[in-house]
């Protein structure tokens, strides 16, 4: 009865014990309602091109139906440095969370060590005493015990060996979620790395295409000057034919020639943007100034934007954003390391065992007689921190309130920026409607007023006026178009698209 009655006990203890390995002190996270709007806000009225509740594409950039863009975007999405980086922030994050979760089991070491020891006569084994004149190989043999009357005279205890080996063991009892919250913590903290990854790469894809889109319109605005300097130069030889012939003054072949080479210094520019975007585009997929040269030095259109525009529902928004999510994580992360700073008020158990074989004799290693262990557990309280432990508490508190207000903040910016990339798009398409017209007229105005000054019926000023007007419409006409490219780029990104099964497989979530 008494072998029941304590088997009884001890697992009642077991229960008590493991409910109490059951408690978590400390706030417990529970995702934040993120606010959503039943319908997209639009600031502007959509244009021709705009945007649709319906699923959307991860890999948006193949909506311009662009081969070259699209492989481009693929090229980065493999060799980027950053995306690499990031990919190894992940990794490391990983990585500790790994560390942290490794308390959660008891640690467990060998051990082996060998010693030559002389023990003092003088020292505090002399308390221990001995039985007079004892040889030395009587002492040192282990059945003899060390004291001052080991030896008679000055010689004093003899030298020994001391080999051993054995294991230690210890385990903290995770009472009040200590280590659970880190562990917490450390989890939230490796997803938070994840979508940073994820936002890395929507901020590449996105500037890829922009830089992509602003070559092309570089090289349309190029070629509409090309265009331009022709007929500048149509101009000089037509104003000094002219002049020869005594039907047009100086000044007539004065002012073409200095408009051809205005025209002509305004190349310059357009140039150096080409090489600048030639060069960034180099740099997103990790190779040298002017590796893509060949690949993308040829003029081609600017992407065209379709007519509708897939941007999903609004309530998706926070679940698509990765700096959102991040944001989320981080809170998680701030709310977990207050869990942690409660547990530190709270007792700490570890529960600790060893056992050795030791022997003064290496042929006493085998014997089951030179066993020793000690086993029990061991509790520390904090009785006295001088307000660390507090001060502590308080940080983490006012970091979980930080935590909340900049996930507000994010998901406010992720609205603001969704609708001003609309309202973007929008005046963009309305801007490049009214230029289309102004370059259709202006051309228009030139062939007349060329037609008129080769007649005689108008002064070359006239002439001037009117294709310094024409240059500056296509101009203009070239960056609404591209602005609305552009504008597409913005509102993915602002959409958070680009990630879902774009980048390569990614380090497992748990490990």
């Amino acid at each position: 009865m008494r072998c029941v009655g304590w088997t009884a006990r001890g697992a009642l203890a077991g229960l008590c014990l493991a409910a109490l390995g059951a408690c978590t002190v400390g706030p417990d996270y529970r995702k934040p309602a993120v606010g959503s709007a039943v319908a997209w806000h639009q600031s502007v009225a959509p244009g021709a091109s705009h945007p649709v509740v319906a699923s959307t594409d991860p890999r948006w950039w193949r909506q311009f139906d662009d081969p070259v863009l699209t492989a481009l975007e693929q090229d980065v999405a493999a060799a980027n440095l950053d995306l690499q980086a990031a990919s190894l922030r992940l990794m490391e994050s990983a990585a500790e969370r790994r560390i942290a979760s490794a308390a959660q089991f008891p640690h467990v070491e060998a051990n082996a060590s060998y010693a030559r020891e002389r023990a003092s006569t003088n020292g505090i084994l002399g308390l221990l005493g001995t039985m007079e004149r004892e040889q030395a190989g009587t002492i040192a043999s282990g059945t003899q015990g060390f004291g001052p009357t080991a030896l008679p005279g000055s010689i004093g205890n003899p030298s020994f060996n001391l080999p051993q080996y054995g294991m230690n063991a210890s385990w903290e009892v995770d009472l009040w979620g200590h280590v659970r919250r880190q562990v917490e913590a450390a989890t939230a903290a490796m997803q938070a790395s994840e979508d940073m990854r994820r936002d890395v790469l929507v901020s590449l894809m996105a500037e890829t295409a922009q830089d992509y889109i602003d070559l092309r319109g570089v090289q349309a605005r190029m070629a509409i000057l090309d265009h331009n300097i022709a007929i500048a130069r149509d101009s000089v030889r037509l104003t000094t034919m002219r002049f020869d012939q005594g039907a047009a003054t100086r000044l007539d072949v004065a002012d073409s020639t200095g408009q051809l080479r205005g025209f002509e210094a305004q190349r310059s520019p357009l140039e150096r943007q080409q090489v600048h975007l030639l060069n960034a585009l180099s740099f997103l997929v990790a190779r040298e100034p002017g590796a893509l040269n060949a690949q993308l030095g040829r003029p081609a259109p600017i992407p065209p934007v379709p007519a509708e525009l897939p941007v999903g529902l609004p309530s998706q928004l926070a679940e698509r954003r990765p700096d959102i999510r991040m944001a989320e994580e981080r809170l998680h992360v701030a709310t977990a390391s207050v869990g942690v700073a409660v547990a530190d008020f709270f007792p700490r158990i570890t529960l600790s065992g060893s056992l050795d074989i030791q022997a003064l004799q290496f042929s006493g290693l085998g014997s089951w007689a030179s066993r020793q262990y000690g086993f029990g557990p061991t509790a520390t309280l904090p009785l006295f921190e001088g307000g660390r432990l507090t001060g502590q508490l308080r940080l983490r508190k006012a970091q979980q309130k930080e935590a909340a207000i900049m996930l507000r903040r994010t998901v406010l910016k992720a609205w603001q920026e969704v609708d001003d990339a609309m309202a973007d798009l929008a005046t963009a398409q309305s801007e490049r409607d009214r230029l289309r017209e102004a370059v259709r007229e202006n051309e228009i105005a030139v062939e007349t007023a060329r037609a008129q000054y080769k007649a005689g019926s108008s002064d070359f000023l006239t002439v001037l006026t009117v294709q310094n007007q024409l240059l500056a419409s296509q101009a203009r006409f070239v960056d609404a178009t591209t602005e609305i490219s552009r504008a597409v780029t913005q509102l993915y990104r602002a959409l958070g698209g680009g990630w879902e099964g774009t980048y390569p497989d990614a380090p497992p979530s748990h490990g």
